[in-house]
């Protein structure tokens, strides 16, 4: 469940936090994105906002300049249309999509590698969450919608780093994906804003690969199910979780709204992943 690099994250100091504006925030409602400073001169810095029918996504790359501006337009060409894409071939709430089908008995898993690849995704965090993210545990059977806006930004982000882009960030509601370093050369900074408190000084993070992974900030209430009962999950009115996967990161955070403070013992005994916030309702 690792990517092929392990996020480099270092918590700020608060008194750090004010003379050097973050690059990106995540906070209760929405993303947002601060205006680049200073680019290098050997850099390309491109910011773009792409809607699908369920999410809406900023992604920032700072290319090298050898790349040309082409062949940044054409990598980020191919990572929009990975998201648009896997918003029409998998989305849960469309009739005709791979998921639907499956959930209908159409096809198999095995029928497309993508597929199951997102099946034995949600198989294994339904192993390392004690069941707490199980996405046949839903009504209407099969769906991975805890993990799969964060799998479908990973996939959109191995397209980047395919067409020669190292240095990004991908971000979607209150979720992101970073490598590398941002236009001003030194590591993504980001603020996290607390999920319910607007009025606390946020979490700044410094990162050059990593994710973080948010569940119930969005507003909903019942939107996660307690997936031994089926009834609405109601200890938590939120979970960060930051690691060096999204998929991943979204799955836990999901499986620690519904489990509540129980959860917290998945990250301990050195894993990759940790618990930001787990706020009781």
């Amino acid at each position: 469940m690792r990517i092929d690099q392990q996020p480099r994250t270092r918590w700020v100091d608060q008194s750090a936090f004010q003379p050097r504006r973050p690059d990106l925030r995540l906070g209760a409602r929405s993303h947002r994105v601060d205006r680049p400073g200073t680019v290098g001169e050997d850099r390309i810095a491109v910011q773009h906002t792409v809607r699908t029918s369920t999410a809406e996504y900023s992604l920032l790359l700072n290319a090298p300049e050898w790349l040309g501006r082409r062949g940044v337009g054409e990598a980020l060409r191919d990572a929009v249309a990975e998201l648009r894409a896997i918003d029409l071939t998998y989305g849960p709430t469309r009739p005709e999509s791979l998921v639907s089908r499956l959930r209908r008995g159409e096809i198999s898993p095995d029928s497309y590698p993508p597929l199951a690849d997102l099946v034995d995704r949600c198989a294994a965090m339904r192993a390392a969450t004690d069941g707490w993210f199980d996405a046949w545990a839903v009504p209407g059977g099969f769906d991975p919608g805890g993990l799969l806006g964060g799998w479908a930004v990973e996939r959109a982000a191995a397209r980047l780093r395919a067409a020669g882009v190292h240095d990004y960030a991908v971000l979607t509601g209150a979720d992101l994906v970073v490598r590398g370093h941002a236009a001003h050369g030194g590591p993504w900074r980001v603020a996290v804003h607390h999920p319910t408190d607007q009025h606390r000084a946020p979490l700044v993070l410094e990162m050059t690969a990593g994710a973080v992974g948010t569940s119930g900030v969005s507003g909903r209430q019942g939107h996660v199910v307690d997936p031994h009962t089926g009834e609405p999950a109601d200890q938590l009115v939120a979970a960060t979780v930051v690691g060096p996967d999204l998929a991943v990161a979204d799955a836990y955070a999901t499986a620690l709204y519904a489990a509540g403070p129980a959860g917290l013992d998945w990250f301990r005994d050195g894993s990759d992943y940790r618990a930001l916030f787990a706020h009781r309702r």
